[in-house]
């Protein structure tokens, strides 16, 4: 019975310690459960059952942010996504981010949903999520990806069997930043750059990120390399509330002059993992941003892409993102 949720056991930690506890005495039967945007469409519709959930919400150490000695921040995983739009550390350090944070869906969901979750979520791929048995459900076969399928929200770059994509809007903007995330299991904690914290299908076609079960994201940590300097972010969505993005641009960039010294560009919802936009990148460094460079842009920014049925439109979206983007350095 669809939005019907299952019977579940719900336990509630108050420490890191108690929810790796949960996590390592139920393993895979146990759900981490935070803000719960992405985790109740699956509820509701029955396509995941699991029978234990570990709601991490009220660990008082994954919220909040704090400023960094090297000028950087650290935001909790729990923080949420009104809380990073709103604040003005954020927004005078890392303005991407907090761009990105704002233009998740609604501000009824980004009131309790988290930066973690965004980050962690899974696709929003329907044939996947209305439980068909494809590749990334442990299937054989990838509905997406036939001549008959409905494809216009899929990828451009990179398939390998799913045609899946990312489709969150804080993801982009780690990659720019240099982020790096905090992960903590019953062995100990360690640091993932954000370019290997998602996992793309060649890699593990049944997960997005690199967190397995008993991995608890404690936080991002925002070195300060790219505090203070110019950011850019734009999304494209069917709605501006609520949906999801057809494809988004996140960029950081350092000026000398009217020259561009440093920058770095990374793209959502054209491929599985946030797609860092290197080819454009050399392209630009050491450039004096203008007309000619911009057409240079569009050029570079969709080498390579391979559309699928329904949706040749990316291409050209991406290549103007990416030279706005780009314009966006001469203002």
């Amino acid at each position: 019975m669809s939005d019907v949720m299952y019977d579940f056991e719900l336990y509630q930690p108050d420490s890191v310690a108690d929810a790796l506890d949960l996590l390592g005495e139920h393993g895979k039967n146990a759900w981490i459960i935070a803000g719960g945007k992405d985790s109740l469409d699956w509820f509701k519709d029955r396509v995941k059952k699991p029978p234990v959930l570990v709601d991490i919400s009220g660990i008082a150490e994954l919220h909040g942010m704090r400023e960094e000695s090297d000028g950087g921040l650290y935001v909790g995983a729990m923080t949420t996504l009104t809380e990073i739009n709103e604040s003005q550390a954020v927004r005078t350090k890392f303005p991407v981010l907090a761009e990105a944070a704002g233009h998740v869906a609604s501000p009824q969901i980004r009131n309790a949903g988290t930066l973690g979750g965004n980050l962690s979520q899974d696709t929003r791929c329907f044939y996947y999520r209305d439980g068909f048995p494809c590749y990334r459900a442990g299937g054989n076969t990838c509905y997406a990806n036939t001549p008959t399928a409905m494809n216009r929200e899929h990828t451009l770059f990179e398939a390998s069997r799913c045609v899946a994509v990312t489709v969150s809007d804080t993801a982009p903007a780690t990659v720019v930043l240099e982020a790096e995330m905090v992960i903590r299991n019953k062995k100990g904690q360690r640091t993932v750059k954000a370019e290997d914290f998602f996992v793309g299908p060649e890699i593990d076609i049944t997960r997005m990120t690199v967190l397995k079960p008993g991995d608890i994201l404690l936080g991002v940590r925002f070195p300060g390399k790219w505090a203070g300097s110019r950011q850019y972010f734009e999304k494209v969505a069917d709605r501006n509330v609520w949906d999801f993005a057809l494809l988004n641009i996140a960029m950081a960039a350092k000026m000398d002059g009217t020259r561009i010294a440093d920058v770095r560009l990374a793209s959502g919802a054209v491929q599985c993992t946030p797609r860092r936009m290197t080819s454009v990148e050399d392209l630009i460094k050491g450039e004096t941003p203008g007309e000619e460079l911009e057409t240079l842009v569009a050029r570079v920014a969709s080498r390579g892409a391979k559309p699928l049925n329904y949706n040749h439109f990316k291409i050209p979206l991406l290549e103007n993102l990416a030279k706005r983007a780009a314009r966006s350095l001469a203002a």
